[in-house]
């Protein structure tokens, strides 16, 4: 009987023990917020398909909190104002410099080196004080499309590789009255980052540089004068597509898919919106024109969709987990692939056989380039391209007498970033 006992007594231990284990593991369970404006550029069910692998490998769960680009940022600047950034958020190199200084994004480097993580497989790290707080996922170049169906009515047959027959080409497309222009520019100052990858694209194209030693260097830089009066001759002779100042980037693709723009650089990450929107449209990719006296390698704009983790956060280590779990070369090649992007862990090997046409031809392109992308990692990154865009429209509005005195005036702003 005594042993009838024990034994019901361990029984009741044993049942008790896994009781309070099932609680316990109940209490343990994570949901990370990811905020980011990846899902909606990614082929339908594709990020959830990535995070729902991850909940099947690790059991957290991944919230995904999915808005455009300009949207996200106003809703990740938000949360970082009142400590409630998501756990997970997906960043853009030209606002990692403030949110760091404002102690909105963890340190990676620290989580990194926690974890054992080893960090040389990542192709780059974007590091503000020596430390890193974002990292880039996939990588994106910033050619030129061509609506060529608008250049063949047009009578135009090659495609253009300097200033002069960009010049051309765009004034022998351009028609008001069809309401078709030759090239457009989002330069919107509430999202200002226009200046960044289309403005700063045709400088950078012709191996130009708009700092020196890591600072500022706009006054008397022959090639951004240049650059600034080029673009100006478009604005002057109406070769842009109109209502510049208040567009913004999703502007400009609509208006290109819809046919009413030749030529946009653009991020490869809309392609498959592009191509979604105006299936039939024949698109191409080209270099993005040269100086006229300029023969050397090219630079190319490149964006990420990077990714940090927020400071208020309570689940840093599983949020680590599950950027690792995305920096993993199998899942980063299949994000790469779907994104029509470039890889951001280097041993990567995505396939690109199945790829789209046109992004294997904008890879060649880009393979013939250099990245390049000054703003990154920049104080108050967004903020000096705001003052250059707001100089920039007082100049081509005629309130600024010179280009030399806009630049002047940008010149005197930007400086106060860096001291």
């Amino acid at each position: 009987m005594l042993s009838m006992k024990k034994y019901l007594a361990v029984l009741l231990v044993g049942v008790m023990i896994f009781g309070l284990a099932q609680v316990s593991f109940a209490s343990e369970k994570v949901t990370l917020e990811f905020q980011q404006w990846w899902e909606g550029e990614l082929p339908q069910e594709v990020l959830r398909d990535i995070c729902d692998e991850f909940t099947a490998q690790t059991g957290i769960q991944i919230k995904l909190l999915s808005n455009p680009y300009a949207d996200t940022k106003v809703q990740i600047a938000a949360g970082a104002a009142t400590a409630t950034m998501a756990d997970v958020v997906g960043l853009d190199g030209a606002w990692v410099y403030d949110f760091a200084k404002q102690g909105s994004i963890s340190n990676l480097s620290e989580l990194m080196a926690a974890d054992g993580y080893d960090d040389s497989q990542l192709s780059s790290q974007i590091k503000v004080d020596g430390s890193t707080y974002m990292i880039p996922v996939v990588n994106f170049a910033y050619p030129m499309y061509v609506n060529m169906d608008l250049l063949k009515s047009a009578g135009i047959t090659k495609l253009p590789k300097n200033w002069t027959e960009f010049k051309k080409a765009a004034e022998t497309v351009t028609n008001a009255d069809k309401n078709v222009y030759g090239w457009i520019i989002p330069l919107s100052t509430s999202a200002p980052n226009g200046i960044q990858n289309e403005f700063m694209s045709w400088l950078w194209a012709s191996g130009g540089s708009m700092l020196e030693n890591g600072k500022p260097n706009l006054t008397g830089n022959e090639k951004l004068i240049k650059t600034v009066n080029f673009v100006k001759y478009l604005f002057d002779n109406n070769l842009v597509t109109p209502g510049a100042y208040a567009m913004r980037e999703a502007d400009m693709v609509e208006e290109f898919a819809n046919g009413r723009v030749a030529f946009m650089i653009d991020s490869l990450a809309h392609l498959t919106t592009i191509k979604k929107s105006a299936p039939d449209m024949d698109v191409a990719f080209m270099s993005i024109p040269k100086m006229n006296d300029y023969s050397g390698k090219s630079g190319m704009c490149v964006a990420n969709w990077g990714i940090g983790i927020s400071s208020n956060s309570e689940y840093k280590t599983e949020a680590m987990r599950f950027i690792e779990y995305l920096m993993s070369p199998e899942v980063n090649a299949k994000l790469a692939v779907y994104a029509n992007a470039f890889p951001g862990n280097s041993t990567a090997d995505p396939d690109y056989s199945s790829a789209d046409p046109l992004f294997v031809n904008a890879y060649k392109i880009f393979q013939k380039s250099y990245a390049i992308n000054e703003f990154t990692g920049l104080p108050t990154s967004e903020a000096l391209m705001r003052e250059f865009d707001e100089q920039l429209q007082l100049y081509y509005d005629g309130d600024i007498d010179s280009t030399e005195t806009m630049l002047s005036e940008v010149q005197k702003e930007w400086e106060k970033a860096f001291k």
